[in-house]
């Protein structure tokens, strides 16, 4: 089994944090203290391939495999310290951009995928409600037919990139009685069709950077060619989404995880304490050891998950598995980065409590930590 990136591969990495760094971290701790979505960096994510990486170049992507695609995200990751950007970024194209790209028509791929993957759109996913978090197939927003076209009432709420977005990946209940196995239907609706609006937006801990509301539709009216995926199949196409979302948005964590360990690393190196750097106390060498243990883990885990993607039909599991570990693993590198700088890991000065408040997030969107464990649960039949 080879391990080693392909040339390409590396310098694909190299490239995206290059430009991660050169571009986007810069001001990223005053647009976390300003709550504020840089619409002008996004478009030079679109022109660098960002929100497009896997998506065929036919339709303006860069035709990456997952596993590429992941290490790409990696160095996102590592090289953006604007961990709220970088989470939308992955939102759009892991929730929304795939699911046109695997599951459109020709029309809608020609339609659509060229905007989202430039960064000229933003997409939004609405699935989840008020009322059903976890048990995001429990909805009430529904898709009736009206002749020809479909009416969609309903409200969806904690959706990322939803303020700001021009185009909505949205799943409502065609027939209840059928409920996932054929009772969901995935909608694409365009921003500005009547009925069709931005609720609240929201306040975060962290992802501060990354917009986040509600969306709200009344009466919208849209026609055959909104439907994605066949009526009644946004069950299998928002699983779909959510593997390589589960798969692919943890190889940001990856990336970030790294560049945690690097920095403890070089501070636990000039910390002196007692006339030693603390690099040399074993209570915080073991931490720091900890720290490249669950890293390496966690990019094992990730990069399974990711070429499993196109190759496996146990791809939701192994999702499932990297998402759990790598979002926990993220939340444990932020405390442990933190409790070695001590006062400076608390000081925002540091960007590490940044981080912290980033990562607290990951183990709740795309399903939480107790619902990744459910569906690990359920692939081994218990």
């Amino acid at each position: 089994m080879d391990f080693e990136f392909s040339p390409e591969q590396r310098h694909l990495r190299d490239e995206v944090v290059r430009f991660a760094q050169k571009e986007l971290t810069p001001g990223a701790a005053q647009r976390d203290r300003d709550q504020h979505f840089p619409k002008d960096l996004w478009r030079k994510c679109g022109e660098f391939g960002l929100q497009g990486l896997p998506v065929s170049t036919e339709y303006g992507g860069s035709g990456l495999d997952p596993l590429s695609t992941a290490i790409a995200l990696e160095g996102l990751g590592y090289g953006s310290a604007d961990g709220g950007l970088n989470f939308a970024i992955c939102a759009h194209l892991l929730s929304c951009v795939v699911p046109i790209m695997k599951h459109g028509s020709e029309d809608q791929k020609k339609k659509y995928l060229p905007g989202l993957c430039d960064g000229a759109l933003i997409a939004v996913n609405g699935m989840t409600e008020p009322a059903s978090g976890s048990d995001a197939f429990n909805m009430s927003t529904t898709a009736v037919r009206d002749g020809s076209s479909f009416r969609i009432n309903g409200t969806k709420t904690f959706s990322s990139n939803g303020p700001v977005a021009d185009v909505a990946i949205v799943y409502a209940s065609t027939d209840m009685a059928k409920g996932f196995q054929g009772g969901i239907t995935a909608f694409i609706i365009e921003g500005g069709i009547a009925g069709f609006s931005s609720g609240q937006s929201f306040e975060k801990m962290g992802l501060r950077s990354a917009p986040i509301g509600e969306l709200v539709l009344e009466d919208v009216l849209v026609g055959e060619d909104a439907v994605l995926g066949g009526v009644g199949g946004g069950g299998p196409v928002f699983n779909e989404s959510m593997d390589w979302e589960r798969a692919c948005l943890v190889a940001c964590h990856v990336g970030t995880m790294q560049r945690l360990l690097e920095e403890t690393i070089a501070y636990a190196k000039n910390r002196q304490s007692g006339g030693d750097t603390i690099a040399r106390f074993q209570a915080v060498s073991h931490q720091i050891a900890d720290m490249k243990v669950r890293l390496e883990a966690a990019r094992l885990l990730t990069y399974k998950a990711a070429w499993h993607l196109d190759h496996s039909r146990m791809a939701g599991q192994d999702a499932s598995i990297a998402k759990l570990f790598a979002s926990e693993a993220l939340q444990l590198a932020a405390m442990d980065a933190i409790q070695i700088m001590g006062g400076y890991g608390y000081m925002t000065e540091y960007q590490t409590e940044r981080v912290l408040r980033d990562a607290v997030a990951a183990t709740i969107y795309s399903g939480t930590s107790e619902i990744q464990r459910n569906i690990i649960a359920r692939w081994l039949g218990l």
